[in-house]
C-alpha cells in the first residue's frame, strides 16, 4: 500500500503541473483540445469569420498511467505483473488557420508505446468556405458542407471521437478504448453535410496504412475503401441532446481494408497483457505485443458497420455502440468470418461545471474467424470515475476486468485468459 500511495502521489503531482503558454488563437470549425471538446463529434457548421491573417495554434497532449493489473490463463504461463508506472505518452499538435474557413491539422506522436521515437501520426486540410476562390463562392452549399483531405483517421463510426489517441486521453472517460477499436489512418477524401441536425458523410480512402508505389501482384490486391455515415444530432432543449448514427466501411481488396481494427500504431492502454514466458524469452515485449488487450478480426475483404447512440440529459450521459465486421460478399479466401461488438457507457457528471464524473462501461466482442466455426468471446467491464482539475487536466481511476472464452481459444494461450485490477491515469491536453 505504501508503494501504491507513493505512485499515486507522483501521478497527482504531474497532473497538477500548469502549462504556461501564450493565449491560443481561436480557429474556425475547430474542436478545442480541452474539456470544452467533450462530446464534440464532427466540427459544427457556423458562419466563417473574416480572415485576419495566418493563425498557428500549438498544442500538446500528455498521459501517464499507474497500472496495477494481474493476469492468468489455463496454461499458467503469462508474465507476472507488478504495480508500476507505464511509459508516458505525448503528442505535439499543430493547427493552422490558412484562410477564411480553411484549416490544417497535424499531429506528431512524440512518445508512443509502439515507437519511442517521434513520428507523424497524420494530418489533413479542412475546408468549410470557398471564399479563397472568390468571395461568396458557393456560400449556399458551403454553409452546410465540409470537405477534408489528408492522411489521417477516417470518419467511420463515432467511437474514434471519444477514444484515447496516444497522449490525448482527455475525451475518454476511461483508460482503455473499445476492444474492437475502429481506428485507422489512411489517405482519404471526405465530404460532410450538416443541416438542422441531419448529418451525412461520404468518403474514400486507398485502404492502406503503410503506403507504397510498388504495383500489386494481382489486380484485386489493392482496391479503394469507401465509407459513409448517416445520422441525426440535435440539442432538443436545454437539458436533452440526442445523437444517432449509422456508418459503413467496405473494401474488396485482398491486401487492403485490413487496418480498420488494427490501424492504431500507438497501441492499447493496458501494458504487458497476454505475453507468455516463452514469448518473452524469444524477445516478445510490451512494444512488440502492443495490441494484445484488443481484438482485430483481420478481414482484408471487409464490410464493417457501426451504429452509435449518444444521449445526454443534464448530467446523465449514455453512449451505445454496435459493430458488425464480416468478410465482403465476394471474399475469395476463407469466407464467412464475422464479429460483432456491443458497448455501453453510462456516466453521471456531477457539479455545476460537471468537473467530476462516475460511471461504467460494458464491452463484448463475439464471433468467428474466417473458415472457422469455433466461437470466440471477449468481455470487458470498466468501472471508475474522474476529476477535471482544470479544463486542461483530468485524472481518472478505474477497475477493469477482461476475459477471453469460447471454443475458438481452446489449446491457445488465450484459453482461460483474463486480467483485472486498477488503472490510474493523469492526462493534460491544451
Amino acid at each position: 500500500m505504501k508503494t501504491l500511495s507513493r505512485i499515486f502521489t507522483v501521478a497527482l503531482s504531474l497532473a497538477t503541473v500548469t502549462v504556461a503558454s501564450a493565449q491560443q488563437p481561436e480557429l474556425d470549425f475547430f474542436r478545442t483540445n480541452d474539456k470544452a471538446g467533450l462530446n464534440v463529434f464532427e466540427t459544427p457548421k457556423a458562419p466563417a469569420k473574416a480572415f485576419e491573417g495566418l493563425k498557428v495554434r500549438m498544442g500538446g497532449d500528455f498521459a501517464l498511467q499507474i497500472q496495477g493489473l494481474s493476469q492468468e490463463n489455463t496454461n499458467n504461463d503469462f508474465l507476472d505483473l507488478e504495480k508500476n508506472l507505464n511509459l508516458p505518452t505525448a503528442n505535439l499538435n499543430i493547427d493552422v488557420q490558412l484562410d477564411k474557413g480553411v484549416r490544417m491539422h497535424l499531429r506528431t506522436y512524440l512518445s508512443a508505446r509502439h515507437h519511442n521515437e517521434s513520428w507523424v501520426k497524420g494530418g489533413y486540410m479542412q475546408i468549410d468556405d470557398l471564399s479563397f476562390i472568390s468571395e461568396g463562392f458557393l456560400d449556399n452549399v458551403m454553409q452546410y458542407t465540409t470537405f477534408r483531405a489528408g492522411m489521417d483517421e477516417v470518419n467511420f463510426g463515432d467511437t474514434h471521437f471519444r477514444r484515447t489517441d496516444n497522449g490525448r486521453a482527455i475525451y475518454n472517460p476511461f483508460v482503455g478504448n473499445f476492444i474492437m477499436d475502429s481506428f485507422t489512418t489512411e489517405p482519404f477524401l471526405d465530404a460532410t453535410f450538416q443541416y438542422n441536425g441531419i448529418l451525412a458523410v461520404l468518403g474514400v480512402s486507398n485502404g492502406k496504412l503503410n503506403q507504397s508505389t510498388v504495383a500489386a501482384a494481382t489486380d484485386d490486391a489493392y482496391t479503394l475503401s469507401y465509407f459513409g455515415k448517416l445520422g441525426y444530432d440535435k440539442q432538443i432543449n436545454e437539458d436533452l441532446r440526442v445523437r444517432v448514427t449509422g456508418s459503413i466501411y467496405t473494401n474488396s481488396g485482398t491486401s487492403t481494408g485490413g487496418y480498420l481494427y488494427a490501424g492504431d500504431r500507438a497501441g492499447d492502454r493496458y501494458y504487458n497483457i497476454a505475453i507468455t514466458t516463452t514469448e518473452a524469452g524469444a524477445g516478445t515485449t510490451a512494444t512488440s505485443a502492443f495490441r494484445n488487450a484488443r481484438w482485430n478480426p483481420n478481414f482484408k475483404e471487409i464490410t464493417a458497420l457501426q451504429f452509435a447512440g449518444f444521449i445526454k440529459w443534464r448530467g446523465l450521459e449514455s453512449f451505445t455502440v454496435f459493430d458488425l465486421a464480416s468478410n465482403a460478399k465476394d471474399a475469395t479466401s476463407n469466407p464467412d468470418g464475422s464479429y460483432t461488438q456491443i458497448g455501453e457507457e453510462l456516466l453521471y457528471r456531477l457539479g455545476a461545471k460537471e468537473n467530476f464524473y462516475v460511471g461504467g462501461r460494458f464491452n463484448k466482442v463475439s464471433g468467428k474467424d474466417s473458415g472457422s466455426a469455433a466461437e470466440k468471446n471477449i468481455t470487458r467491464i470498466n468501472i471508475g470515475g474522474g476529476w477535471f482539475m482544470t479544463n486542461n487536466v483530468v485524472t481518472k481511476i478505474e477497475y477493469v476486468n477482461q476475459t477471453w472464452d469460447g471454443a475458438g481459444f481452446a489449446s491457445s494461450k488465450w484459453e482461460g485468459a483474463k486480467f483485472n485490477g486498477f488503472m490510474i491515469e493523469a492526462a493534460i491536453s491544451f
